[in-house]
């Protein structure tokens, strides 16, 4: 379970400007694809690994619980032996009795092991999922992130184009390539203008979250329990 756990980590604490810049300069999205991808196999044996301690944990509280009637009975009847004067019952009935708050201390302490390893899965797969559907939101701003890019350098290659058809010395042809070449340069803006808007949101969303997490990490130094509001 550490080995899962060290890597769920990882997958949160990855630098999320690392990924997206790695997918920028690539103009892919196989990069924060493969990300995602790790999350959902790690999210998936997180959730098998849980149900399966969390089981575990249930079953020795429920043995841990039965024991405790057999113990407070047996404690009764030891009491029930002294008061009749059967001495020899009484001591084996004691023996049997520090015998079965022994094993039951056993699973007292297996049972609150494994709730805590319980705990720390479920509180793991929260911020996992998290991760996954921070990532999946920044995944769709950088696929039309990269669309607009795609449109912008189709944009480019129709004004030189035009300036082609515009260099054959035809003044209709050339008035009619200016108007467009026009149209295409306001164009090219306003698609700018909404890469910057987008680049802007990814790096907004992604500094939110490293700061949260840098707030959350000095939260647990200081021993503060809550998030601050």
């Amino acid at each position: 379970m550490a080995s899962l756990l060290e890597k769920v980590n990882t997958l949160i604490s990855a630098n999320l400007h690392a990924i997206v810049d790695a997918a920028l300069e690539a103009n892919s999205l196989k990069v924060i694809d493969e990300h995602i991808r790790q999350a959902e196999r790690n999210l998936e044996e997180l959730e098998d690994t849980a149900a399966t301690i969390g089981g575990t944990a249930k079953t020795l509280r429920r043995k841990y619980d039965e024991l405790q009637q057999q113990i407070e009975k047996l404690d009764r009847d030891i009491d029930t032996l002294l008061m009749k004067e059967k001495n020899d019952l009484a001591m084996a009935a004691q023996s049997d009795l520090n015998n079965k708050q022994k094993i039951a201390q056993e699973y007292y302490d297996q049972w609150q092991t494994q709730e805590q390893e319980y705990k720390g899965l479920l509180d793991a797969r929260l911020k996992l999922e998290a991760r996954l559907q921070f990532i999946r939101q920044q995944r769709e701003q950088l696929k039309a992130l990269m669309e607009l890019t795609e449109a912008k350098h189709l944009t480019t290659k129709a004004i030189r184009r035009l300036d082609d058809l515009a260099g054959l010395g035809d003044e209709d042809i050339a008035r009619l390539s200016e108007e467009i070449r026009g149209r295409l340069d306001r164009a090219e803006v306003e698609q700018e203008m909404v890469s910057n808007r987008l680049r802007s949101q990814i790096d907004d969303s992604i500094g939110k979250t490293e700061i949260e997490l840098q707030l959350e990490d000095r939260r647990k130094r200081l021993g503060l329990g809550g998030e601050a509001s």
